[in-house]
């Protein structure tokens, strides 16, 4: 029987206690027989380093002190990695069962290479779950434009990590974006999964949502890298009119023309001095639109309204 890899997770944290121990526990919950699980909390003061101490057995490595940022911090544990399957959790998201089984049998640690799975998103004080579909966003959209990979449903070989080189400490809010686009770009083998492999939690002090400015420059410093110059453009243009186009996309929503027109159609339509000389692609891949046939008699229905 071949023996399963060893995989490396490494949990990035900073004042999380609400959340760090379920985190924990659906790490070492998994089973998992050949697991390397590290953690490196930035010096945290809400009690986090004594949560994190109960597992002390249970973990390879674990420090509390102040750090360079989250993505220092998640460099620094991968640079204790000796797995070769990585990935890292935040301290406020966790695994499904059985999601490092099913990593083993998809990723090949001997090659460079990516998967990409499905996530739940867990809204803070809502009952529903929002499910997703990044095997479609993966076919459909340029990695590049817009983020569509959920970053707890990601695994990667060492071999990956070791050709594209660490995360950009600089950035903040971006880092892991920009190492997947440099992923892609280096040539590393990007597979998906339509499984379902962690829950992404969004709440009041959840990072990504409240960057603001900070996180919009950042996210321009993205196109600039990756991008061609029309489309930091574009970000700039729809940061510019951002209400104007909520209205347009709420009258298209209320005259349910979704049903009969691409939504980047609709845009052009509505919005022309913003939208129309922009290809559609881009509209699709900057906005996260998922391509829909029009129906057949959207031409006809125009003509009337």
């Amino acid at each position: 029987m071949t023996p399963l890899p060893r995989i490396t997770v490494v949990t990035p944290s900073y004042n999380q206690a609400p959340f760090l121990r379920e985190t924990i526990e659906s790490v070492l919950g998994q089973g998992y027989p050949n697991l390397e699980y590290i953690i490196m909390d930035g010096g945290s003061t809400d009690g986090s380093a004594a949560i994190i101490e109960e597992y002390a057995p249970r973990i390879a490595h674990w420090q509390s002190a102040k750090d360079g940022g989250q993505a220092a911090a998640i460099n620094a544990g991968f640079a204790r990695a000796t797995g070769g399957i990585l990935a890292w959790l935040n301290s406020d998201d966790y695994y499904l069962p059985g999601t490092l089984r099913a990593i083993a049998e998809l990723l090949d640690p001997a090659k460079p290479g990516l998967l990409l799975g499905n996530c739940v998103h867990l809204r803070e004080g809502e009952s529903r779950l929002r499910g997703s579909n990044v095997p479609l966003r993966h076919r459909q959209m340029r990695l590049a434009t817009t983020d569509y990979i959920i970053q707890p449903s990601s695994f990667w070989t060492k071999a990956a990590w070791d050709r594209v080189g660490p995360l950009d400490d600089k950035l903040q809010y971006t880092f892991d974006w920009d190492w997947f686009i440099r992923c892609v770009e280096s040539g590393v083998e990007v597979t998906t999964t339509p499984r379902y492999l962690a829950a992404y939690r969004i709440h009041a002090a959840h990072k990504s949502g409240s960057g603001g400015e900070k996180r919009d420059e950042e996210i321009r410093t993205i196109y600039t890298r990756h991008s061609p110059p029309h489309i930091l453009k574009l970000h700039d243009d729809c940061r510019l009119h951002a209400e104007h186009i909520k209205m347009a996309r709420k009258l298209s929503s209320n005259l349910r023309l979704d049903r009969l027109f691409s939504k980047p159609a609709l845009l052009k339509f509505f919005l022309p001095g913003i939208f129309a000389k922009v290809p559609e692609q881009d509209i699709r891949d900057y906005f996260g639109f998922i391509d829909q046939e029009p129906r057949k008699d959207a031409r006809r229905f125009l003509a009337i309204v």
